[in-house]
């Protein structure tokens, strides 16, 4: 069995997670959905405070981190022993960069043509009609000014296994513009999927099989 602390974006809700989990637990894992702080004080510490307290108790987890979280997850590797890091979808920091520097630092503009963000557009295309109903009616979430403004606390990314796996239809970060960053900030290629920005809400079911799969386990939960 493999656990998985499964870390959302910039939404902060574990809610998120909830076509996943189930899907996990049917393979016999273990998946705990972390709700983040919604403090517009909260900062790194307030932050990786709630995923540690999460995961107490749970040894040598996979932190799973969507987009945003791709921010935190490495801090919490370099506090508590962890098996690897999973980034899905990911925003990649570096040394000293503050999530609000990242978009011009990354040229996040210019890979998108200079298109404006569209919430359902982005983000939900492909998405099914009735989970973005429920995403749209359920209290929104939102990252802390806090969070974009201070510095991304590490001085390197840790030395700790991680895998970059990318939805090829993601609108808001295209598929070339990721493969560039994974390279450079990273060292390591892209893992492609199928499925746009929101993989746990649209590929629920492709996302547990990736993610069993680099448990060790096949999708069958036995061993690979």
């Amino acid at each position: 069995m493999t656990t998985f602390v499964l870390i959302p974006g910039a939404d902060g809700r574990a809610w998120y997670w909830h076509r996943l989990v189930p899907l996990l637990t049917e393979r016999g894992h273990e998946a705990i959905a972390v709700d983040l702080p919604q403090d517009n004080s909260a900062g790194y510490a307030e932050y990786t405070g709630a995923v540690l307290e999460a995961m107490r108790g749970t040894r040598e987890p996979v932190l799973v981190a969507q987009s945003l979280a791709a921010f935190i997850a490495p801090v919490v590797a370099q506090r508590v022993p962890v098996a690897q890091i999973v980034l899905v979808n990911p925003m990649v920091p570096a040394a000293g960069e503050t999530a609000g520097q990242w978009w011009d630092n990354v040229g996040h503009e210019q890979a998108r043509g200079g298109k404006e963000f569209d919430l359902i557009g982005d983000f939900f295309h492909d998405v099914p009609e009735e989970v973005t109903a429920q995403a749209m009616a359920g209290e929104p979430g939102g990252p802390s000014d806090a969070l974009f403004a201070e510095p991304w606390p590490l001085p390197a990314w840790p030395d700790v296994p991680t895998r970059f796996l990318q939805g090829v239809d993601d609108r808001f970060f295209p598929l070339s513009f990721q493969r560039e960053i994974a390279k450079r900030r990273l060292g390591i290629e892209v893992e492609e999927m199928p499925g746009g920005h929101l993989l746990a809400l649209s590929r629920p079911e492709e996302l547990a099989r990736r993610l069993a799969g680099y448990s060790g386990l096949d999708d069958q939960g036995q061993a690979a």
